[in-house]
């Protein structure tokens, strides 16, 4: 049987839009669509990775486009059409497979190439995965080399120097709105790691308060208290908007926390002073329609596309080296992947030669009733020699990279020529 194939299917940023996307985030996290993944026996190990801005399953699998099809209607089938399906989800298999992956942990495949979240979230998702059990020998080696790249990739270049979060992304805009954020009242709806990333940047930034609104009350005070700003309970986000000028929502509520009705008499209170919305989740937290009153601006993740063009010429010839690691590390995996596909063929050729070379030492030594130690060791030697000679021809033509002819079929034939499948060699292994 050959190598399981692996496979890495998935939606970001650059494949789909935001509207399609948050029908597929996996808002009640990790457990429930590991454990449906389970269920499938198409897939030998499996993991999961669902961020703002993209949601990708990596599995390993025998029969690549069964499990591809029973996967997808797993995950995202009943959230958006067949058309759509085909439309928006990528796949890459094997070392396309590897490469996606060390470009994300690498944060080359983010919104904001350089930005340093992504390669926690790729951990995060990986200790669900090993918690439920579902990532096994070829992914775990996987998935550690990837965090190993992305940190190679941030030793050696300077792909973070420039670089900005989302949450910086959406500070930036905010100050790029007002000119200066001095003396500005900022509310973060949601206290998560988004919200306290844009928090740090606010400080910076100079905020005359910060005010923190969350579901639960405890989060929100701890966030408040590291920033010197107030909580309040997300019950009490309508009346905020009275008092503050710049609000960022990034909680994971599965549905809008704020409509255009909630706005339209805020803005009647303020006499028509600005209202800026900044919404960085996914699903969106805040209605769209928001956008059309007087004086009010809101904005999405997408609309943060704008402000990651800054310093983005720098960044990408930082990224020119990253790609070049990325591409190195790429083949050193893909070698052990081969190297794994055909140790079990090179084990059995080097047993039956050894079992072979060893039965006519033995007929030897049978023949010299005079022999001592050292002479059966030195025949010993001789005979481990003779194994290797006759292994080297094969062993050079299954690790030499032969373009013209791949690795199954080179296995193939040294299986065939050496007789490795044949009843008589099988019925010596047992």
């Amino acid at each position: 049987m050959s190598r399981d194939a692996i496979v890495l299917l998935g939606v970001n940023h650059k494949t789909t839009p935001l509207a399609v996307r948050e029908k597929l985030a996996l808002s009640a996290g990790y457990e429930e669509p590991l454990r449906a993944l389970g269920q499938l026996a198409e897939l030998r190990e499996y993991y999961l990775l669902s961020t703002c801005n993209r949601v990708e399953v990596l599995f390993t699998c025998q029969d690549v486009e069964e499990a591809q099809r029973r996967v997808l209607e797993l995950l995202f089938g009943r959230a958006i059409t067949a058309s759509e399906l085909e439309q928006y989800v990528y796949r890459h298999v094997n070392a396309d497979a590897v490469e996606h992956l060390f470009l994300v942990a690498s944060s080359l495949d983010s919104m904001i190439v350089g930005e340093a979240q992504i390669l926690g979230q790729l951990k995060e998702a990986y200790r669900h995965a090993t918690k439920a059990g579902c990532s096994g020998f070829i992914l775990n080696k996987l998935l550690h080399k990837s965090f190993s790249v992305a940190k190679r990739v941030r030793t050696e270049t300077m792909i973070g120097a420039n670089a900005v979060s989302i949450s910086y992304a959406a500070v930036e805009l905010a100050r790029k709105i007002f000119g200066s954020l001095a003396g500005k009242k900022v509310m973060l709806v949601g206290a998560g790691e988004m919200a306290e990333l844009a928090a740090e940047h606010l400080v910076r930034q100079g905020v005359a308060e910060v005010v923190v609104a969350n579901r639960t009350l405890q989060r929100a005070v701890n966030l408040a208290r590291g920033y010197n700003g107030r909580a309040v309970a997300l019950a009490e986000v309508r009346d905020q908007l009275r008092q503050v000028d710049i609000i960022i929502s990034s909680t994971g509520a599965p549905d809008l926390i704020l409509r255009k009705e909630d706005v339209r008499p805020v803005m009647r209170d303020r006499r028509n002073r600005p209202l800026f919305f900044i919404d960085i989740a996914v699903p969106r937290d805040l209605d769209p329609a928001i956008n059309e009153l007087d004086n009010v601006f809101l904005y999405d993740i997408d609309d943060l596309h704008n402000v990651v063009e800054m310093n983005k010429s720098e960044r990408d010839r930082e990224a020119v080296k990253a790609q070049r690691i990325i591409a190195e590390e790429k083949l050193k995996f893909c070698g052990w992947l081969a190297n794994m596909e055909s140790t079990p063929t090179i084990v059995q050729l080097r047993a039956m030669i050894e079992r072979q070379v060893r039965a006519e030492v033995e007929k030897t030594m049978g023949r010299f009733e005079t022999l001592d130690e050292r002479q059966r060791q030195g025949l010993e030697k001789m005979a481990a020699a003779i194994t290797g000679k006759i292994m080297f021809p094969a062993l050079r033509y299954l690790k030499t990279d032969n373009h013209c002819v791949s690795l199954p079929e080179r296995i193939k034939t040294i299986r065939e020529l050496y007789l490795l499948d044949s009843a008589a060699n099988e019925q010596e292994d047992l």
